[in-house]
């Protein structure tokens, strides 16, 4: 007889695009891992003599910024930044929804009202706008970041929580449960969040792009990593006033952010396709 995860795989390797996001995201995930071995340059160096070399320099494959920084050391480096940042994100999200979602959908009743209508009210602000404002208050920098994303990111999977456990805690091997007198606590760490959690998995893959893009973009914007920490947003906003000078300081970490995104939602996708029960 298959196992799940046997089956899981028959089904997901079918995906192609799916597979393409994997193998990228994992050559990503090793080339930011071992990065010091993959390049001699310290990416916050100055070399001032260097300055703005064009891509397939000697020594430089990628050429160097305006302040003589080798542009392939900052961007494998700056995966690492983008990768640990999403990672964080959605763990902090994923931590605040899932309680949030759980409680709300288990007790119902007064807890119910009170978690859904703070949940509307955050939702009725533009995403991007309440993590600005959030920054504001908590000024630049990539721990910032994290906090202010993981703190506005966290509704949507309470209410996909919430839902499911409309559903799950009605059936019969929940009832069961209550009947020999487990706890709430049980019933929702060992019969209801692992029911509940094949789509939050999938809501969080895609998740990780998305955090990804938006730390950039608030990095982009001058809130997030500051310079001459290597994260591909700060990048991107320090080589667009060389757009036509050297149009590789801008080209290199905006391919690696469209190029990451695509690869977390084709990921995404794969999963959703492959764990839904009722596609066959």
């Amino acid at each position: 007889m298959e196992t799940g995860f046997v089956v899981f795989w028959q089904r997901f390797k079918k995906n192609r695009m799916a597979l393409l996001g994997l193998c990228f995201l994992s050559l990503e995930v090793a080339v930011a891992a071992f990065a010091p071995l993959l390049t001699p340059h310290d990416p916050t160096r100055l070399a001032l003599e260097k300055t703005l070399l064009p891509p397939l320099t000697p020594g430089h494959p990628l050429g160097t910024d305006e302040f003589g920084m080798d542009v392939f050391a900052r961007l494998i480096y700056g995966g690492r930044i983008s990768l640990v940042v999403g990672l964080i994100v959605i763990s902090l999200s994923l931590t605040i929804g899932l309680l949030m979602g759980s409680l709300a959908g288990y007790y119902g009743g007064w807890l119910d009202n009170v978690i859904m209508r703070l949940v509307d009210l955050l939702a009725a602000f533009p995403f991007f706008v309440l993590a600005i404002s959030i920054m504001a208050v908590l000024g630049p920098g990539i721990y910032n970041v994290m906090i202010a994303l993981g703190s506005v990111s966290w509704i949507g999977y309470a209410r996909m929580v919430r839902g499911q456990f409309l559903g799950l805690k009605e059936k019969e091997f929940v009832e069961s449960a209550r009947a020999i007198g487990l706890s709430d606590w049980t019933i929702i760490r060992k019969y209801l969040l692992p029911n509940a959690m094949a789509p939050v998995i999938v809501q969080a893959t895609l998740g990780m792009g998305g955090a990804i893009l938006s730390a950039s973009g608030l990095s982009f914007l001058g809130l997030g990593a500051q310079p001459p920490t290597p994260e591909w947003g700060a990048m991107l906003s320090a080589g667009q006033i060389y757009i036509r000078r050297a149009p590789h300081l801008s080209t290199y970490p905006g391919l690696a952010i469209m190029f990451t995104v695509l690869a977390f939602n084709f990921l995404g996708d794969g999963l959703r396709d492959s764990l839904d029960p009722r596609l066959k």
